[in-house]
């Protein structure tokens, strides 16, 4: 796989395709983490995920990964798939925890992908990658973008 500035421009664009497919994700996941954690979340609209995306993709060194690892969940197919269940499975846990950005953030999302991953089934003619790519997407943009009350406090545990 070469990467190249238009690649990741390529991989960002089609990230962005997929509000479709990942922002439904996203507020399903939102809804029932909240409903488990009895809080309420805000939903995620197709806007706010595009501006997620187009933030990510606006650090450069951020977005060469990002990209790289989107590429290869992209293409990733196992013949029998269970072999290569492993491999997926760190690609999209890693993705998400980059997306997701620094801690707590990073191993929320890293955690997230698991529930997410559970949840999201690919179609059995499509690469085994896409359904951990979908999830890793989901798991990693939403705890990136605002919504979880917690998140929009300062901490207890700020030092002045």
């Amino acid at each position: 796989m070469r990467l190249t500035p238009a690649r990741v421009a390529d991989e960002r664009d089609w990230i962005r395709t997929r509000a479709d497919t990942v922002v439904p994700l996203i507020n399903d996941i939102r809804d029932d983490l909240g409903t488990h954690f009895d809080t309420d979340v805000d939903h995620v609209t197709t806007a706010q995920y595009q501006q997620a995306v187009d933030t990510v993709f606006a650090d450069g060194d951020l977005a060469v990964n990002v990209a790289a690892m989107v590429a290869l969940l992209r293409e990733l197919d196992v013949q029998d798939d269970y072999p290569g269940f492993v491999v997926d499975e760190l690609l999209g846990r890693e993705l998400a925890a980059t997306i997701a950005g620094t801690q707590p953030l990073r191993t929320l999302g890293e955690a997230t992908f698991h529930y997410a991953d559970i949840h999201v089934h690919g179609d059995p003619d499509q690469n085994a990658g896409l359904d951990d790519l979908d999830a890793a997407l989901a798991a990693g943009f939403q705890e990136r973008l605002p919504g979880w009350d917690w998140t929009d406090r300062e901490s207890p545990f700020r030092v002045e």
